[in-house]
């Protein structure tokens, strides 16, 4: 009876499996299809919001609204009431506070310093990293750790401490290397913007080296392989493979650049001591310090907010150029 009543079902089963037909839907005993439930969406907006929480608070108190405040004191002026020596009022002033800005001389005269100082300085600290990174990553160096860590420890000497200890090393009189100090005036105004560059590059050398050495290390081995198996050596590996996919990362590295030699500081705030040839206006922060310090806080907003502006304006140029290149 069993065989009886099993073979339509087989020829059915296999009837359907021949012409592909979807089996029917499966039905309890006596209660018809049961129905398929659609998966219920698990929403994680709370989880979202209190991940993202700490960041949007510490982003807009720390970043967001100081910057809202320099724009909003840099839109007014101060006025004396009862003669030069009356009570100081703040007032709103509109754009005179940029008027003086863009017609101070001394300040932009400071931002065309600094980008003398990028072209003397980062293409020689970026062109260090990269041969420093390629070496690191090259199995022909023995002693890697050793080297990234010696190349990395001056980015852990504070600016300040190290900008003390050069000005030490190229003063006349104090300086061990007296030939040197002697035969070129590394504090006078010709040579000083060279002196700050040695300092800046031997502090950031090593940090920008580890960004790119960190790219170089994601590289695919397949590449560097199918290269060697081609008959490529070591320096047409780095040239042909590695430099073209750790472009980014200089890009990256060179927009870190501008954005730090535009915000130059302590070193020549430092040399500042020792050489004459460093005025408080010689950086465009110095001379934002200095304002700050007559007071003029109004103006030294402004001119905070403008040099601001250039950096983004530098910063977003130099994205999109090195962009273009990266794509042809």
């Amino acid at each position: 009876m069993t065989n009886r009543e099993g073979a339509p079902a087989v020829a059915h089963a296999v009837e359907q499996h021949e012409t592909g037909a979807a089996p029917p839907p499966s039905r309890g005993r006596g209660r018809g299809p049961v129905p398929v439930r659609p998966r219920r969406r698990v929403r994680h907006g709370r989880a979202v919001v209190g991940f993202l929480a700490p960041f949007v608070v510490l982003f807009a108190a720390f970043y967001l609204v100081p910057i809202g405040y320099a724009v909003v004191e840099s839109l007014y002026t101060v006025t004396r009431v009862g003669g030069t020596f009356g009570r100081a009022t703040e007032v709103f002033g509109g754009f005179v506070q940029y008027a003086a800005v863009f017609s101070n001389g001394p300040f932009w005269a400071s931002i065309g310093r600094v980008l003398v100082f990028f072209v003397i300085s980062i293409p020689l600290q970026l062109g260090l990293a990269l041969v420093f990174a390629l070496l690191l990553d090259s199995p022909v160096l023995r002693g890697a750790r050793f080297f990234r860590l010696a190349f990395f420890v001056p980015y852990a000497v504070p600016g300040v401490i190290a900008a003390i200890m050069w000005g030490f090393l190229y003063a006349p009189t104090l300086s061990p290397f007296t030939l040197l100090t002697t035969s070129f005036d590394l504090l006078g105004p010709d040579l000083v913007i060279f002196s700050i560059a040695n300092i800046v590059n031997w502090i950031f050398t090593g940090y920008n080296m580890l960004i790119i050495y960190a790219a170089l290390q994601a590289i695919p081995p397949e590449l560097t392989e199918a290269a060697r198996m081609d008959g490529a050596g070591q320096w047409r590996i780095a040239w042909s493979v590695k430099i073209p996919m750790v472009a980014p990362a200089l890009g990256l590295t060179g927009v870190f650049s501008i954005i730090g030699t535009l915000q130059l500081f302590n070193e020549p705030l430092v040399m500042r001591s020792v050489s004459s040839a460093v005025g408080s206006d010689y950086t465009p922060n110095m001379v934002v310090h200095a304002t700050a310090n007559i007071p003029n806080y109004n103006l030294a907003a402004a001119f905070s907010v403008v040099l601001a502006l250039v950096t983004c304006v530098l910063s977003f140029t130099f994205l999109k150029i090195a962009g273009r290149r990266t794509l042809s």
